[in-house]
């Protein structure tokens, strides 16, 4: 019997099934503890920034959204889990979800803006909007504690068993699933009508609305679903860490992940997956070497990578991949 679906159906199906690599990948993801138990509290590390660059990977790599400025919503985050910890509502789960909902809703107001622009002008917009932020937040130093961070988190047990100790165990265990269902989400979205929406505004914006696709709104969505899956990431940090700083709405921070998607590859969704692995375990062992130079050396990295392989790691694997076909 012949298929009755279309051709755009039936290569996202293609796409929605599971590959052997895939399903390698993400068992790999649970050697840590039985490889490096001493490495747990960066192995964590590794898997909030890759869900933060995952996030970005939404806007820029899928929809086109050049920001500078993405750490507002990681900072915010943070913030949120942070204060309602000290206030003495400690459960992560709980505390996750407000900080999901509260960056959401941040991103949410400031989508009006992003929607509007493009290039050059939303590169300036999102910075400033960045910096506004981390300001508020540097001012508003009774609530944050400013330059010295917030101080009083303390979190709960997770699920009332497992506590946040300096053997990151219980903070990889929860950083890795939150990132997994991250990726889920991510995953069925990228490979849905409104994913494929997505990559045509990042084409073309102008043309298509004439295919019933509005820009602005699409835009909007996405940049929501972001914003929220930011936000989990900075909760993440705050709720395993037990601490907030202004670090976490900076600009550098911004500038991090853009770097850690340049070397993963923007638009292959494990781009900032591989690319935060290779980021942070680099700068681990670089800062080991040398503590006040080390981003010299992934300076030297980001040049390699951008001029061997200019559309990234994984980007540089396909070609790769795609001549030996040929």
């Amino acid at each position: 019997m012949a298929s009755t679906l279309s051709e755009p159906q039936r290569h996202l199906e293609a796409q929605i099934r599971w590959h052997p690599l895939e399903i390698a990948f993400w068992l790999a993801t649970l050697l840590p503890f039985v490889l490096t138990p001493n490495y747990l509290v960066l192995a964590s590390q590794i898997a909030i920034t890759a869900l933060f660059a995952l996030s970005l990977d939404l806007i820029l790599g899928y929809a086109g959204i050049i920001s500078l400025g993405h750490a507002a919503y990681f900072g915010f985050g943070s913030y949120t889990a942070g204060l309602i910890a000290k206030w003495g509502w400690g459960e992560p789960l709980t505390g996750l979800l407000i900080a999901a909902a509260a960056a959401g809703a941040l991103g949410y107001a400031t989508s009006f803006i992003i929607a509007r622009f493009r290039h050059l002008a939303l590169i300036m917009i999102t910075l400033g909007l960045g910096l506004l932020l981390a300001e508020a937040a540097n001012s508003a130093g009774w609530l944050t504690g400013g330059a010295d961070g917030l101080q009083g988190v303390r979190m709960w047990k997770l699920l009332g068993l497992f506590q946040f100790d300096l053997y990151g165990t219980a903070a990889y265990t929860y950083s890795l699933i939150v990132l997994f269902l991250g990726f889920l989400l991510a995953r069925r979205l990228i490979n849905s009508p409104f994913g494929l929406a997505l990559r045509g505004i990042r084409e073309n914006a102008v043309r298509m609305p004439a295919i019933g696709a509005a820009s602005p709104a699409h835009i909007r969505k996405v940049f929501t679903i972001a914003a929220v899956m930011a936000g989990i990431a900075g909760a993440l940090l705050a709720q395993t860490t037990e601490t907030v700083s202004l670090e976490t709405l900076s600009f550098q921070r911004s500038a991090d992940v853009l770097v850690i998607l340049i070397l993963g590859g923007a638009g292959r969704l494990y781009g900032g997956i591989i690319g935060a692995i290779i980021y942070m375990v680099a700068r681990d062992q670089f800062s080991g070497i040398n503590p006040q130079y080390w981003y010299f050396w992934i300076g030297m990295l980001l040049i390699a990578v951008v001029m061997f392989l200019p559309n990234g790691i994984l980007g540089g694997m396909a070609k790769i991949k795609a001549i030996t076909r040929a």
